[in-house]
């Protein structure tokens, strides 16, 4: 996802993988106008599933980059035609869908400086990318590029003591080495390369706008304690890549003024000012508004847990980032893929397929569960990596059977907070009683 955010307050413009939004808000944070573009629906020439391509290989998915820019022209050309106006935005700012790149082809800068306003900025930039369908999130097809990078510098646990995780395929990182690997022209011709955000900042910007700490952290590249890239990983991945990335800023950086292009075509105060654009995990934590010690849970088809950490211990498992709201702290992100599915499975097969019998009996059930856990992986899970059901008794035995309907809902839930509990404070996360100061 991508989000600009424009202070007239503000528009926030949401790059999600199946669609563009903009919200755009004043200066008491109430929402003033929000629309969307639908990758899908509204850009069918791109023949996205979902605003991506899965290759035949089913590990490689890309989105095309043209895409993103011709979404970006609609939702401000709609903005337009609805009246909205762009002279009293202040600031623009956003996030992007994290792990995803852009490829900058040699030149491109000067046609991004000069594009002109009397065309769509799609029209302009349609020869720019050396590669026209970016790797996003949901690629894996970098596992050689992973272990060679962790092997480079000495081991996955030395390789998230540094950057904050192990090599992960879809970590930018690993996305440039594959590309490199099998195509070293491709490489050649690029003189820069964005995340998705960055990029977005990009456009705004009309020239190429810096990596923020946040998303960079999520790239395998950036060492996270001194804010620089690692000489270690990016010789590991490609050569000359650190010209390639420019340097990392914080997320709360002001990058400059708009570039005169939205100034000529929509109106925008040539005083609006760009600020980093950063990865959509780090604006969650932002936009939740977390502060030292929080934790905020999302329960979606994978659950996500974010922590505002001040000492993190990178792991194994899940991610330490660079924190986009103070950048002397940091935050943890942990992903567990047996979320509101796994949920709704046990529901249908114990409760009739209804939340309100569901909820009646985790009610009935005391806290603790009388000492009987479970343990319920549909499919492989990220953290930990485990799959089956794992049942215990109070005496600490695996049983194999399953538990008695009220008790089978209790132990998936409780044994599903105890393990965001148990990785988090693996990651440095310190849980205190109500009475006590961490």
């Amino acid at each position: 996802s991508s989000a600009i955010q424009l202070l007239l307050g503000f528009i926030n413009i949401l790059f999600y993988i199946f669609q563009l939004k903009v919200i755009a808000i004043d200066e008491q944070l109430r929402v003033i106008y929000e629309d969307n573009v639908h990758f899908d629906k509204d850009l069918p020439e791109f023949k996205t599933q979902g605003g991506v391509h899965i290759h035949s290989d089913r590990l490689t998915v890309t989105s095309p980059v043209l895409m993103w820019v011709k979404a970006l022209d609609m939702i401000l050309e709609k903005m337009k035609s609805s009246g909205f106006d762009f002279s009293q935005v202040r600031a623009l700012s956003g996030a992007g869908q994290q792990h995803g790149s852009v490829y900058w082809k040699k030149g491109s800068i000067q046609i991004l400086k000069n594009a002109s306003s009397e065309l769509p900025l799609h029209q302009s930039l349609k020869g720019c990318f050396a590669v026209s369908n970016s790797p996003i999130w949901m690629d894996s097809s970098t596992t050689s590029q992973c272990r060679a990078l962790e092997k480079a510098v000495g081991g996955a646990q030395h390789l998230a003591s540094v950057t904050g995780s192990r090599a992960y395929e879809r970590f930018t990182g690993n996305q440039i080495a594959k590309i490199y690997s099998q195509n070293a022209e491709v490489y050649k011709q690029t003189e820069r390369i964005s995340l998705v955000s960055s990029f977005a900042a990009s456009l705004f910007l009309g020239t190429y706008a810096p990596i923020d700490y946040s998303d960079g952290s999520g790239m395998n590249l950036l060492q996270i304690w001194e804010k620089v890239w690692s000489k270690s990983c990016l010789d590991a991945c490609a050569p000359g890549l650190e010209e390639r990335l420019g340097c990392p800023v914080p997320s709360h950086s002001v990058l400059g003024p708009i570039s005169p292009y939205y100034s000529q075509r929509y109106g925008f105060s040539p005083d609006c000012k760009i600020v980093a654009f950063t990865g959509d995990n780090p604006a969650s934590l932002a936009g939740m508004r977390l502060q030292e010690g929080d934790i905020a849970i999302s329960l979606g088809t994978s659950d996500t847990l974010f922590l505002w950490i001040q000492e993190p211990t990178p792991a194994l498992e899940g991610h330490i980032l660079c924190n986009p709201v103070d950048s002397q702290t940091y935050m943890a992100l942990l992903c567990f893929k047996n979320g509101s599915l796994m949920r709704e499975r046990i529901r249908d097969d114990c409760a009739s397929g209804s939340w309100d019998e569901f909820s009646k009996a985790l009610s009935s059930t005391g806290a603790g569960n009388n000492g009987n856990l479970g343990f319920y992986f549909d499919v492989m899970e990220i953290t930990p990596e485990a799959v089956g059901i794992h049942r215990f008794n109070r005496d600490n035995q695996k049983v194999v059977s399953s538990f008695p309907k009220e008790v089978e809902i209790r132990a998936l839930i409780e044994g599903q907070f105890m393990a965001k509990r148990i990785h988090a404070e693996k990651l440095g996360y310190k849980v205190c009683k109500y009475d006590e100061s961490c």
